[in-house]
């Protein structure tokens, strides 16, 4: 029997106690299991050597699950401790991505009881890790403006953040290189920015929606689409994930990602950094393991 131990995020977004109970009681029908509550992501690393022995579970949302794996690098253990993940935050994108349910009770057995897949992520420059997506430009905007919605609009905030955003941005002067190739040069003004590990940000807006977590490679999309007409449409098409079928949208495969340019801030796995001036990340294959992923699902 494995011995798990769930990291119950008390602040994520529907983590209530009806929930946590039904989640902790499926938890031990299957494994052997112990609870650590943390109020803010600075008691993670506590709670983590509380229990050396035990692969965490993470009830909450992205957030939480890239404090939890970002906590675990830092303490060399991604690759001995298997983390599971029950979606309990407001957007759940690598969640998504992964195929894991978002029915709590069901995504609780998957955690105890499914196959531990290896998956990749971004390291940056700066020290930083990313588990699902990282984007500059109109998309930090439009989380921005979906900011004080999401209490009332939940995933669908930065859907109307986007509309919101791409009304007023008129791009940056960014030069972006994918491996040694040049995809902006810094003269022609970019919209947006995104790096896919995952496939979307903001509760389901398909970023990357051809991004898989454990090729090795991270799916990079620049948008072009600086006119107020081109603007509006490629935040529509981008909701609708059909916006890397664009002309004035370069898609790209890469390992190494390199953005440099005026300070502009950043949203990793849905947190804003910087500003910054320039930023590398890079691709650290099967550097992680993740026990919500059934067997045959597709990344």
């Amino acid at each position: 029997m494995r011995r798990l131990v769930a990291i119950v995020n008390s602040s994520a977004g529907s983590a209530g106690d009806e929930v946590v109970s039904r989640v902790l009681a499926e938890l031990g029908e299957h494994a052997d299991t112990v609870e650590a509550r943390i109020g803010d992501p600075a008691e993670l690393p506590e709670a983590l050597a509380g229990h050396p022995e035990r692969d965490p579970v993470v009830l909450g949302g992205d957030g939480t699950l890239h404090c939890v794996v970002e906590a675990l690098a830092e303490r060399g253990e991604l690759g001995r401790r298997t983390v599971g993940l029950v979606p309990l935050g407001t957007g759940n994108d690598l969640a998504r991505t992964l195929g894991v349910p978002m029915d709590p009770v069901e995504a609780a057995r998957v955690a105890a009881l499914g196959e531990p897949r290896a998956l990749d992520l971004l390291r940056d420059d700066g020290g930083g890790i990313v588990v699902n997506a990282v984007h500059l430009g109109v998309g930090v905007e439009a989380a921005r403006a979906a900011k004080p919605l999401k209490p009332v609009l939940r995933r669908f905030a930065y859907a109307v953040g986007s509309v919101i955003a791409g009304a007023r941005m008129k791009g940056l002067p960014l030069r972006v290189e994918v491996d040694g190739r040049v995809v902006a040069d810094g003269r022609r003004r970019v919209l947006m920015v995104g790096i896919g590990n995952g496939r979307s940000i903001g509760g389901g807006t398909p970023i990357a929606p051809d991004a898989r977590p454990s090729d090795g490679l991270a799916d990079v999309v620049v948008s072009f689409a600086t006119s107020p007409l081109r603007r509006l449409l490629y935040g529509v098409l981008l909701r609708l994930g059909r916006h890397t079928g664009r002309q004035d949208v370069v898609t790209v495969r890469g390992a190494r990602i390199g953005i440099s340019g005026p300070p502009v801030p950043v949203n990793a796995d849905g947190e804003l950094t910087g500003p910054v001036t320039g930023r590398t990340w890079t691709v650290e294959a099967g550097a992680w393991r993740l026990s919500a992923v059934r067997a045959g699902t597709r990344p």
